[in-house]
């Protein structure tokens, strides 16, 4: 008896037999960390006033330079929600092939959300801003804020489930990456969280090896295809 192939849905994405379609969505999530590294930390050691060990990266979105922030913000996301959807294609019917993709997918959604509300200036930065925290929180910041945690969040389940997906598919050197680059990222959440000292570093520290190590498993789930 010969299968029948079920047809695609009207407007529906469908892969090429070369698999070009899935390899294009990945290229979205090699790209993504990178690009909100480079593009951060450039600023991070250019912009006056600007001090990593006080100010969170997403403060580079205000002053008059802030728009380079928020397209950063909006284009990383947008790449993130591409490799998520890569992801999903490619790691299809594997443990954490379900989980993965959708947990990248939210952060990449949250990251863009953070760039539509921007955090309040504040201790110092942009230059010229008195020093110390204001009193109260902006509405777009406390969304900024909101949206922040749920991409945080997602990101570090998303490295734990990677790490079940490499283990299962017996790469224990990827395994592990996955959970430390997880582990680094909760710690530093957790440490920025609390108050501790230079937590807007470790914040910054834990958030972009997560984003390296999902841009990692996208190029590596993309050569697999080749």
């Amino acid at each position: 008896m010969t299968a029948v192939q079920p047809t695609p849905l009207p407007g529906a994405v469908t892969d090429r037999p070369d698999g070009s379609v899935t390899r294009a969505l990945l290229a979205g999530g090699v790209a993504a960390g990178p690009l909100f590294a480079i593009v951060s930390l450039a600023q991070a050691f250019t912009r006056e006033g600007f001090d990593l060990t006080r100010h969170p990266l997403s403060m580079l979105a205000t002053g008059d330079l802030g728009w380079l922030q928020i397209a950063t913000f909006l284009l990383s996301g947008a790449l993130t929600v591409a490799g998520a959807l890569g992801l999903r294609r490619a790691m299809r019917g594997t443990p954490g092939g379900t989980w993965a993709p959708r947990l990248i997918l939210v952060s990449g959604v949250a990251m863009a959300a953070a760039g539509v509300f921007v955090m309040d200036a504040g201790d110092g930065f942009p230059a010229g801003t008195p020093l110390g925290q204001t009193g109260t929180l902006s509405r777009h910041a406390l969304m900024h804020m909101i949206a922040g945690s749920i991409a945080f969040t997602a990101l570090i389940a998303a490295c734990f489930v990677l790490g079940r997906h490499f283990s299962r598919a017996g790469r224990p050197g990827f395994a592990a990456a996955s959970r430390v680059s997880g582990l680094i990222f909760a710690v530093g959440d957790g440490w920025a969280m609390s108050g501790g000292r230079a937590g807007s570093l470790t914040l910054a520290v834990g958030a972009i090896t997560a984003m390296t190590w999902v841009a990692v498993t996208s190029a590596d789930k993309r050569a697999a295809l080749r």
